[in-house]
């Protein structure tokens, strides 16, 4: 049995993605980011990051002791390794699947948050930082375009964790200020993994999760979510 420290984020949603595709058993235990549930000093044991996902996996490979681990890609990496699924075998594809998921964890994601945040969230509009963010991003979905216009997934033939990181950064794309017909092959893409079971699956937990998922946050988990410091996340 996997416990998922979840919360309903892009970063959250990978991890069910995955769970879902490969049918492993998983018991979610919110973590309600909004109120502060991050930096609880029973979950800074186990993602000292105060960031959700997180997962102990009760049965590791090999046995011993549940294994613990923080940081999405190193999530989905683990739990590739794990089932021996949605990562290739071979040297090359696995290059391959690597690079992206990297790639994702590197760039994608942490722009992507940098436009939610500036066009979204923060208190004042700052035009030059959300057009910074938005051309970006814009930047990103034609390097994902491009990559996609001659093979069916990320990493080249079959799903695999690369798709799975960088899928749900892309579900609001219109609140990122950008349209999916600019991106043909990235829209193929998109459609498809939306379509997948396990996907739809994922996404359900959202709301059973929170019920308040989609709605405008408060002005108080804003103060939560955007006001951390070194000192003030102390417990």
């Amino acid at each position: 049995m996997i416990d998922l420290y979840y919360w309903p984020t892009p970063n959250g949603h990978k991890v069910t993605m995955f769970l879902e595709e490969a049918a492993l058993p998983y018991t979610i235990k919110p973590v309600n980011i909004g109120a502060g549930e991050q930096f609880k000093p029973d979950f800074l044991k186990i993602a000292p990051n105060n960031r959700m996902p997180a997962i102990v996996d009760h049965d590791p490979a090999g046995g011993g002791e549940p294994v613990a681990l923080f940081e999405s890609g190193a999530i989905l990496l683990y739990l590739a390794e794990k089932t021996g699924r949605f990562i290739p075998s071979d040297l090359r594809g696995r290059a391959e699947t690597l690079q992206w998921l990297f790639w994702q964890m590197g760039g994608l994601g942490p722009m992507l948050g940098q436009n939610h945040h500036f066009s979204q969230y923060a208190p004042e509009k700052v035009p030059y930082a959300i057009n910074r963010y938005v051309n970006e991003t814009n930047r990103l979905y034609g390097v994902l375009d491009r990559r996609l216009a001659d093979r069916e997934f990320v990493a080249g033939p079959d799903y695999s964790i690369a798709d799975m990181a960088a899928y749900p950064w892309i579900v609001p794309w219109e609140k990122q200020g950008q349209t999916l017909d600019d991106h043909p092959h990235l829209k193929r893409w998109f459609e498809a993994i939306a379509a997948r079971p396990a996907t739809q699956a994922a996404y359900a937990r959202a709301p059973e999760v929170n019920p308040d998922h989609g709605k405008t946050m408060s002005d108080e988990a804003k103060k939560v979510m955007f006001g951390q410091t070194a000192s003030n996340t102390k417990r």
